[in-house]
């Protein structure tokens, strides 16, 4: 007994040392995002090497050998200095005043991946319909979920045949796929200009590839800013599955970049479904930007519904 005593103790300090290793070396090479993609891919998980390096500190605390104590606390702080680093600028970022619940010239908005694998159409079809969203905003829009939304609530469509489609109960005054990214490694878009009592307002729906890509998604990011700085951004608004989390330095730098204020923090919108249905999302890859001209009164999470994601909801108002 004895014997089983210690082969257990000894089996279970060598998987936490291997955890808080991992976790701790993947937190510090995924600080190395700040100047190449490929360890930024990393950062993306930084939640993970947190947890990862809480458990192995926790470990250390109370149930580690005496003797390898300080290993142990050693090892897991160092992972979570190093994955807190990646997480906390997003957690502190600072946000512009919301504006009240009953604040007028309100708009809702959907930003949602409804994935070309949905499996239940009519129902999230129905979801979106009973939102009664002004500006609903989707990503791998196949034909028959485009064709059930229309089924269900007379809007007008942007980009009908697109895999980015706009949405809208207005009549978009303009509409384009804007050129530069009609090649290369571009990213699914589609933009609408819509007119209300203070003028014109642009909203752009985007799709990008995946972090793995080496270098191809900071590319997208680039020709994005490109398109946007041609644009007025006082009252425009751009979302899409950015296919990227907020504590990746990738996303940082397009916050400054794009010249808006990313509404979503922290709002975790991936996955829903990964064969099975998976209990809660862990990766915050659907964001919504603003300009200046608007402010936020709400940003929720929808309901798990067909797709791997799950939608956004925003509600802004026209900043007075």
């Amino acid at each position: 007994m004895r014997l089983f005593r210690i082969a257990v103790t000894g089996l279970l300090a060598a998987l936490m040392f291997a955890e808080g290793l991992a976790s701790a070396v993947a937190a510090l090479v995924a600080q190395a995002g700040r100047i190449a993609p490929r360890p930024d891919m990393l950062a993306h998980f930084a939640p993970f090497w947190l947890i990862g390096a809480a458990v192995v500190v926790a470990y250390g605390l109370l149930l580690a050998p005496r003797a390898m104590r300080t290993i142990f606390l050693t090892v897991g702080g160092v992972g979570v200095v190093a994955s807190t680093a990646l997480i906390l600028p997003e957690l502190t970022r600072p946000m512009s005043p919301r504006a009240p619940a009953d604040a007028p010239h309100q708009i809702k908005l959907i930003q949602f991946n409804v994935w070309a694998s949905n499996l239940e159409i009519d129902r999230t079809a129905q979801w979106i319909a009973d939102q009664d969203a002004d500006i609903v905003i989707l990503e791998e829009a196949r034909p028959a979920i485009r064709d059930a939304v229309l089924k269900r609530h007379p809007y007008n469509v942007v980009c009908k045949t697109c895999s980015v489609v706009i949405f809208s109960k207005a009549k978009a005054t303009e509409t384009d796929v804007p050129s530069e990214v009609q090649h290369g490694p571009r990213p699914s878009m589609a933009r609408a200009t819509f007119q209300d009592e203070a003028g014109d307002y642009t909203v752009l729906g985007l799709h990008y590839t995946w972090p793995t890509a080496d270098g191809m998604q900071q590319a997208q990011g680039r020709m994005v800013s490109n398109v946007l700085n041609r644009l007025p951004k006082e009252r425009m608004i751009l979302t899409g599955d950015f296919n990227s989390t907020p504590w990746s330095f990738s996303r940082r730098r397009e916050d400054a970049m794009f010249g808006l204020e990313r509404r979503t923090k922290a709002l975790f919108s991936w996955p829903a479904y990964l064969g099975a249905k998976v209990p809660f999302p862990f990766l915050p890859i659907d964001h919504v930007y603003a300009g200046k001209g608007w402010r936020t009164v709400s940003v929720k999470r929808g309901p798990r519904l067909g797709s791997d994601h799950y939608p956004v909801i925003v509600t802004l108002a026209r900043a007075l």
